[in-house]
């Protein structure tokens, strides 16, 4: 269950519009490596983590990651808010304009709408902490890139927090890995039993 704080994680307060900038940042939203996607991984994932703790890690960053692609959504609707039909044009908005007036859409930078194919649910602890440490990478490189197109400091500012707590979530799902790894029964898991690759993948 979830508890709604009705304020953003980070503050975002844009005095200047910018569309153009908008449709980058959007990629964020609902973008390969944006923050729905997180979300939706991480808070899939839990279900099948044999670990109590490591289940509300996942809980916890999963959760974060909701209040996350709610600060890009704000970013996106501060960036188009108020504008006529010749500036969004003029910023080369005007196709989404069309499809989606000034609402937030999940979606990439290249106009690709969102799809659950970007998430991966693999049911085996190791695979998936793998997965969700290189999301978070993917993630952070993603907020570089944006942040090399910015010069606003009203968008870089909450831009560079959201990069470093991807940074944050790295080391956590790393700590978590080393967690799990200690835990679990080495008489039934691959990576300690050699008996196990024997019998599972025989030539």
């Amino acid at each position: 269950m979830f508890v709604y704080e009705k304020r953003l994680q980070y503050p975002v307060k844009i005095k200047q519009t910018n569309p153009k900038l908008a449709q980058i940042i959007i990629t964020q939203y609902g973008g390969p490596d944006g923050e729905l996607g997180a979300s939706l991984r991480y808070l899939s994932q839990r279900f099948s983590m044999p670990v109590p703790e490591l289940k509300a890690t996942l809980n916890d960053i999963g959760t974060e990651e909701l209040g996350h692609l709610e600060m890009i959504g704000a970013i996106v609707y501060q960036l188009t808010k108020n504008l006529n039909e010749e500036q969004l044009k003029a910023a080369g908005f005007d196709a989404y304009f069309v499809d989606h007036t000034t609402g937030v859409y999940p979606s990439s930078a290249a106009g690709v709408p969102f799809t659950a194919a970007y998430i991966q649910v693999k049911g085996d602890p190791i695979t998936d902490l793998h997965e969700d440490m290189a999301a978070e990478q993917k993630a952070r490189t993603t907020y570089d890139n944006i942040l090399r197109y910015c010069d606003d400091p009203d968008v870089i500012d909450p831009i560079r927090f959201l990069r470093e707590r991807e940074v944050v979530h790295y080391q956590r799902f790393g700590e978590t890995l080393r967690i799990l790894t200690d835990k679990l029964d080495s008489k039934n898991f691959y990576a300690f039993n050699p008996s196990f690759d024997k019998k599972c993948f025989k030539k």
